[in-house]
């Protein structure tokens, strides 16, 4: 019988599906094929972090590396590496820190030795951040064209009529976070072009045109006082509707239901904006008594808010940044020059009905030709800026549009009509101008001369005795400023020289100093030391003082000490014990 080993091809089809591969081993091959892609990536992605230096390891990865081989070997019996690294973290758990300071001191050493090897990081660029901010004087300026002659008569009686005048529409949003920057909150300051130009009220007046004098502004209280504004202005927990405010500014009535409708909306839009997009239901209680308004002191209060929202936006409590950056703005315009000579021209008071969009344009080109912002040269002092009320520089040309003002070298701001001749405190000299001293409590001027001390302090000696403290060198003398008072006469017994206790404000406390007062060229130097006591607690701080003609106002022009708030009294006083050494007995201290 033959047998046919010969393949049958009836049965083609099994012979077949095994040769010719079907749709799903084609898509099972098409998952191979791009697990193997992706395989592939991480082990390259593996051994790209594998040619670097690794990091090195903690003091606990030292201890569980030890632990780790020394229990497998007692322990043959465990069940792995899972039940070994159990046993390593209890017991590091229950280790001292002696006993851990063996595998910490093995961990700072090849930490360091890491750290000396390891090459320098490059810096990332950092991408600059978008500015959000509500400040919008655009916004401002599209209401204020439509107002009446008796609104706009309105808008003056409360003492915003500089604002009127507005010309500038749009901030400039790169310079803005340029000078936030380097915006100092603590010391209210610039640090621009290798210098600090310190900021006061009175900037903001010469600036933006407000009352930099007068009554503080508080906007808070009970909230029964103002529930009846709360209804009138739909005021929510988020705060007041800004086209709600629009609508009544839009309404030809100039009584004084238009007069809250626009503090509110130039507080929130211009002055004081917050980070929010409404305007804050706190400014309501500044609406309860609008025959006020006018004595407030605006100047001071835009600073405070200024200082106070950016401060919260570095803090990171806020991603918007509140305040009046404009106020900013345009003080870097004043404050420094640009091309040129350099020469300050006639400074226009308030400095904002000067920039118009296409001054700043035209200033935004030629700061970008120079390389950026503060490629300048600082004229604040030259321009009248950054100088407080006592401080000055030479006569400055000022052309102002609603009062006349002439300031003097070192001096503070007077009048034209003010008489020089009648300042209480003036320190004569062919190169100096006179300085002025207020809130003595005489009313005779004392003249004091470079050419004979000893008549000066004479004369205040005998005719002005109760206007100071006399005091005995080398022995505490207790002394007490009010909230208001920033500054105390104190003499000498044993040669009658004299002396000021100067006293300013800084976000976190009192800056104090003492100061000689005589020629500005005198080499001589007091020893002296400050205590302030609050219950166990007490605050010693010892300095040398300048010898300046007169008194220092704002922040000094050199290092001072600084008592905390937390030392005053209830009253809000502040308590001293003040001594001062003789520069003869400075051998003893």
């Amino acid at each position: 019988m033959v047998t046919d080993n010969s393949p049958n091809f009836d049965d083609g089809a099994a012979i077949y599906s095994a040769m010719v591969p079907c749709e799903a081993d084609s898509l099972t091959g098409k998952r191979k094929e791009l697990t193997g892609f992706e395989n592939e990536g991480s082990r390259r992605k593996k051994k790209k972090k594998q040619g670097g230096t690794p990091r090195p390891a903690c003091s606990w990865v030292h201890f569980s590396r030890e632990f780790i081989k020394e229990y497998s070997a007692s322990h043959p019996e465990s069940s792995g590496l899972k039940t070994a690294t159990k046993a390593a973290s209890d017991a590091w758990k229950v280790m001292s820190l002696e006993e851990k300071s063996k595998y910490t001191k093995r961990a700072r050493e090849v930490w360091d030795d890491y750290l000396s090897a390891a090459p320098a990081r490059e810096p990332k660029p950092r991408k600059q951040a978008n500015l959000v901010t509500r400040c919008s004087p655009g916004r401002l300026v599209n209401v204020l064209k439509h107002f009446t002659e008796d609104q706009k008569e309105a808008v003056k009686s409360m003492g915003f009529g500089s604002l009127l005048d507005l010309k500038c529409r749009t901030l400039r949003r790169s310079l803005c976070l340029w000078l936030l920057e380097r915006f100092n909150t603590i010391r209210r300051s610039l640090e621009i072009c290798g210098e600090r130009i310190p900021i006061y009220p009175h900037d903001v007046e010469l600036v933006m045109g407000l009352p930099a004098s007068g009554k503080d502004v508080v906007n808070s209280g009970p909230d029964d006082l103002v529930a009846e504004l709360r209804l009138k202005y739909n005021a929510s927990n988020r705060g007041i509707s800004v086209r709600f405010l629009e609508e009544r500014l839009g309404q030809p009535e100039a009584g004084d239901d238009f007069k809250r409708a626009f503090l509110l909306y130039v507080l929130g839009t211009l002055l004081c904006p917050t980070a929010r997009l409404d305007v804050s239901p706190s400014f309501l209680h500044l609406l309860t008594d609008m025959d006020c308004i006018h004595e407030y002191n605006w100047a001071k209060f835009l600073l405070d808010r200024l200082v106070r929202e950016v401060s919260r936006y570095r803090q990171g409590k806020q991603r918007a940044v509140g305040g009046c950056l404009l106020f900013l703005q345009i003080f870097y315009y004043e404050s420094v020059a640009i091309g040129g000579t350099c020469e300050p021209g006639p400074v226009v008071v308030p400095c904002i009905t000067l920039w118009t969009e296409e001054a700043i344009s035209e200033r935004e080109k030629q700061e970008k030709e120079l390389g950026g912002y503060g490629s300048g040269e600082v004229i604040c002092k030259e321009r009248g800026l950054g100088l407080g009320l006592l401080n000055g520089r030479d006569h400055v040309d000022v052309r102002p549009l609603r009062q006349v003002a002439t300031r003097v070298n070192r001096g503070t701001l007077v009048r034209q009509e003010d008489n020089l001749e009648s300042v209480p405190f003036a320190y004569k000299n062919e190169n100096t101008p006179p300085l002025r001293i207020d809130n003595y409590s005489y009313k005779n001027p004392l003249e004091y001369s470079s050419t004979n001390p000893h008549d000066n302090r004479d004369h205040f000696s005998t005719k002005h005795w109760d206007s100071g403290r006399r005091f005995q060198y080398n022995s505490p003398l207790p002394v007490s400023l009010g909230m208001d008072e920033t500054f105390l006469v104190l003499q000498a017994e044993e040669d009658g020289v004299l002396f000021l206790l100067n006293k300013g404000t800084e976000n976190i406390g009192h800056t104090v100093m003492v100061t000689c007062i005589g020629p500005s060229n005198s080499n001589e130097q007091f020893l002296y030391c400050l205590v302030s006591e609050r219950g166990t607690s007490s605050l010693k701080l010892k300095s040398y003082t300048q010898t300046l003609p007169g008194r220092v106002e704002g922040i000094p022009p050199s290092d001072f000490l600084l008592v905390p708030f937390g030392y005053l009294n209830s009253s809000g006083e502040l308590n001293l014990e003040v001594c001062i050494w003789s520069p003869s007995d400075l051998s003893e201290v």
